[in-house]
C-alpha cells in the first residue's frame, strides 16, 4: 500500500518569508547552492560527533566514506543534493523545514523587504540561518527525503512554496538526506543559470564551497574510444579540494580563499573585515583560523543566541560551538580551532576543565585583542568600521576580564563633546585634558542630544571641559568597573560635587557655596521638607550656570539612566532620592529668597519646590511622579502671572 501524503501549512512567518524568496531580484541565486552543500556537511558533521557514543549509528550498508553528491536530470531539469550524514526523523523535519525556529525572523522579514542593492537579499539570507529556503529561487518544486540515523522509516517533504507542504513516510534505504529542486527555466538576465550544467555546478562548487572537508561527488560524462567506437562513459568526479585551510601555509593561501571560507562556515555573503591565523607547537599544539567579521550578527545581543568556534581534534569536527574557546564579550569571531592534544570523546564538562582548552583560549584571546590593536593604530578607518557594528560587545569585556581589561580600555571608543562626528578614545582624551583638570568626565543617558542638552553640563562647557558621552546600557556597567585610567579618574559629570578649575579657584568656588548654604539653609529645609518623599538633600550648585536646578546623584548612588534600565529589566523596583541642587545666582533662585525672607510660613514655596523637582526630571528625561499634580500647579502659575 502506498502511504497517503499529509498536507500542512507552513508557519505565517515561514510562508511570507518564502515568497519573499521567489519574489525577490538580484544576480546571485547560485548562493542556494553554498548553503545545500554547507548543511550536508553539517548533517556529516553531526553524525560523526554522535557517533563517537552510539557507534551503531553508522550503518555498515552505507559504506564508511562521507560524501556529498550532485546528481542533474537535463531532461527532467531537476537537480538533486545528497549526503549521508545524520538524517532527520519526521519530527525533525517539521521543526527544522516546516517552521523557521529563529527568534530573528521578524527582524528578517522587515530588513529583507528594506533590502535596495542586488547583494542585500543574499548577504541576509546568510546572516539569518535560513539558507535551505533559498532553493525556492531558482526552483518551483523542492522534494526533500530523508532518514536519520538509527532510525528504519525515512520521511518525504514536498512543497512548491505556496504556503503548503506535504508529508509522507518514504522508503529509503540508507541514512541522510536528499533534496531534490525541480528547477525553474534557465534565465542568465535573470539569473537563473542551467543548474543542470556540471560545468556551472563545478564552477560554483570551486568558488563556494572549495573548501567543505567532505568529497561533493558529481557524475561527469567523459567521451573514450572502445573496440573502435566511441563510447560515453560516466564517472565520478570530485568537484571541490577538501584541503582543510588552516593547515596550508599563508603564503600559499589566498585573501578571497580566506574571504570564501569564512563565507562557508559563518552563512556569511560579505567578506570579513580581518583574517587571524594561528599555529601553535611545543607543550600544547594547535592551530586556528578566525576571521571578524564585518557586518554584526542580527542575533549578537540575544541572550538565548548560542556561539563559539568549530573545535577539531586532528581534523575531526567535535564540537560545532565550542563556547569555552573564547569570552563572551568576543562572540562574534567565527572559526575554527584544530588540536591535537584533545581525545574525539571530550565532553562539554570536561572541555570546562581541560587545561589545554584554557591555554588556547588565553593566547586566542591575547591574539584577536592584538590584532584589533593593530587595526587601531594602522589601518584606522576599517578599525572604525569594525567598532560601529561590534564595539558595543567588546565593551562587555571591561567588567568581566579583569586578565585584559587593559588590553580592551585601549581599544574603546566614545562620544564626546569634543567632537560631533568623531569618536575618542580614553587615551586621546587625556590629551586634550586642561593643563589643571585632574578627572576623566563622562555623563550615561539615552542619547546623545539629552546628555548634551543636560543641565548638568553647564560649568563643564564654560570652561571647556570635555565630557565623554555614555548611551550604551552596558556602558553603566563599564564605568562601575572601570575606576580610573592612566591615573585619572573617571568621574561621572551627575554625580557628587562639582569642583573644576584650578586648586585656588577650587578652594574659592567651594568657600562662597559654603557661606551662601549657611545663609541659606533655612530655606533649603522648608524646601526639603517639602521634597522629602522625592529628596535627600537640598544645596546650591556650582554646575549650574543658566538653568535654575537639576538632580544629581550621590558619589556611589545609581545613576538615573541605570536605575530605569534596572527598573525595565525588573531587576530592581525601589526609587533612590536624589539631591536637588539649584542655581544661587538664578533669577528665580532669587525671587524664593525674597518671598522666604518676605514671609517664612509662606505656603506657595511649597509649589514653587514641587514645579522646580519637576522642572529637573524633565530636562534629564525621567517621569514625573505625579504628572496631573505637577500639570496643576503650573496652570496654576500661569494664572498668577498672567
Amino acid at each position: 500500500m502506498v502511504a497517503k501524503a499529509e498536507t500542512y501549512q507552513f508557519q505565517a512567518e515561514t510562508k511570507q518569508l518564502l515568497d519573499l524568496m521567489i519574489h525577490s531580484l538580484y544576480t546571485h541565486k547560485e548562493i542556494f547552492l553554498r548553503e545545500l552543500i554547507s548543511n550536508a556537511s553539517d548533517a556529516i558533521d553531526k553524525l560523526k560527533f554522535e557517533a563517537l557514543t552510539k557507534p551503531e549509528l553508522l550503518e555498515p550498508s552505507a559504506g564508511s566514506d562521507y560524501e556529498i553528491r550532485l546528481e542533474t536530470d537535463p531532461v527532467e531539469r531537476t537537480l538533486t543534493i545528497s549526503d549521508n550524514g545524520i538524517g532527520m526523523t519526521r519530527e525533525e523535519v517539521i521543526s527544522n523545514i516546516g517552521t523557521i525556529a529563529r527568534s530573528g525572523t521578524k527582524e528578517f522579514r522587515e530588513k529583507i523587504k528594506a533590502a535596495n542593492s542586488e547583494n542585500s537579499v543574499a548577504e541576509l539570507i546568510g546572516q539569518f540561518g535560513v539558507g535551505f529556503y533559498s532553493s525556492f529561487m531558482v526552483a518551483d518544486k523542492v522534494t526533500l527525503v530523508t532518514r536519520r540515523a538509527g532510525e528504519t522509516t525515512a520521511t518525504k517533504w514536498e512543497s512548491i512554496g505556496d504556503g503548503n507542504y506535504s508529508l509522507v513516510e518514504a522508503d529509503q534505504p540508507f541514512r541522510g538526506t536528499s533534496i531534490t529542486l525541480h528547477l525553474k527555466p534557465a534565465d542568465v538576465d535573470g539569473g537563473i543559470e542551467d543548474f543542470t550544467d556540471t560545468n556551472i555546478l563545478e564552477r560554483t562548487v570551486k568558488q563556494y564551497s572549495d573548501f567543505v572537508t567532505y568529497p561533493i561527488i558529481c557524475k561527469e560524462v567523459r567521451k573514450e574510444e572502445k573496440d573502435g567506437q566511441t563510447v560515453t562513459v560516466l564517472e565520478d568526479k570530485t568537484l571541490n579540494s577538501m584541503k582543510p585551510l588552516w593547515i596550508r601555509p599563508q603564503s600559499e593561501v589566498t585573501e578571497s580563499e580566506y574571504a570564501e571560507f569564512y563565507k562557508q562556515i559563518a552563512h556569511d555573503w560579505k567578506d570579513p573585515i580581518k583574517t587571524i591565523q594561528l599555529k601553535a607547537e611545543g607543550r600544547i599544539e594547535y592551530q586556528a583560523l578566525l576571521f571578524i567579521p564585518s557586518k554584526a550578527p542580527f542575533d549578537l545581543f540575544m541572550p538565548a543566541t548560542e556561539s563559539g568556534l568549530r573545535l577539531y581534534a586532528k581534523r575531526v569536527l567535535i564540537m560545532e560551538k565550542c563556547e569555552e574557546l573564547l569570552p563572551k564579550y568576543l562572540r562574534f569571531i567565527k572559526g575554527i580551532v584544530d588540536s591535537a592534544d584533545l581525545p574525539l570523546n571530550i565532553s562539554r564538562q570536561m572541555l570546562q576543565q581541560d587545561r589545554h582548552i584554557t591555554q588556547i583560549r588565553k593566547w586566542i584571546t591575547k591574539k584577536v585583542l592584538d590584532t584589533l590593536k593593530e587595526m587601531q593604530e594602522k589601518e584606522s578607518e576599517k578599525y572604525l568600521a569594525f567598532w560601529k557594528e561590534l564595539g558595543t560587545a567588546l565593551k562587555e569585556g571591561v567588567p568581566g576580564d579583569f586578565e585584559n581589561q587593559e588590553r580592551i580600555v585601549s581599544l574603546l571608543l566614545f562620544e564626546s563633546s569634543h567632537d560631533q562626528e568623531k569618536l575618542t578614545s580614553l587615551k586621546d582624551y587625556v590629551g586634550r585634558m586642561k593643563e589643571e583638570q585632574k578627572d576623566i568626565y563622562y555623563m550615561t543617558g539615552e542619547s546623545r542630544q539629552m546628555i548634551e542638552n543636560s543641565p548638568h553640563l553647564e560649568a563643564f562647557k564654560e570652561r571647556g571641559y570635555e565630557v565623554l558621552y555614555l548611551t550604551e546600557t552596558v556602558d553603566e556597567f563599564l564605568v562601575q568597573s572601570l575606576p580610573e585610567f592612566e591615573g585619572k579618574k573617571l568621574k561621572s559629570a551627575s554625580k557628587g560635587a562639582v569642583e573644576l578649575g584650578s586648586e585656588e579657584e577650587k578652594e574659592k568656588a567651594k568657600k562662597d557655596l559654603e557661606e551662601r548654604q549657611k545663609e541659606n539653609a533655612d530655606l533649603l529645609e522648608v524646601l526639603k521638607k517639602k521634597l522629602d518623599t522625592y529628596i535627600k538633600e537640598v544645596r546650591l550648585s556650582n554646575r549650574l550656570t543658566s538653568s535654575p536646578v537639576c538632580l544629581v546623584s550621590g558619589e556611589y548612588d545609581y545613576s538615573p539612566h541605570l536605575e530605569r534600565l534596572l527598573q525595565r529589566s525588573k531587576m530592581m523596583d525601589i526609587k533612590q532620592k536624589r539631591i536637588m541642587e539649584l542655581n544661587p545666582k538664578h533669577p528665580i533662585f532669587l525671587k524664593l529668597q525674597e518671598r522666604f525672607n518676605a514671609n517664612r510660613e509662606d505656603s506657595t514655596l511649597g509649589d514653587y519646590a514641587e514645579i522646580l523637582l519637576g522642572y529637573a526630571l524633565i530636562a534629564e528625561g525621567s517621569e514625573l511622579p505625579d504628572p496631573v499634580r505637577f500639570n496643576t500647579l503650573v496652570s496654576e502659575l500661569i494664572l498668577k502671572t498672567l
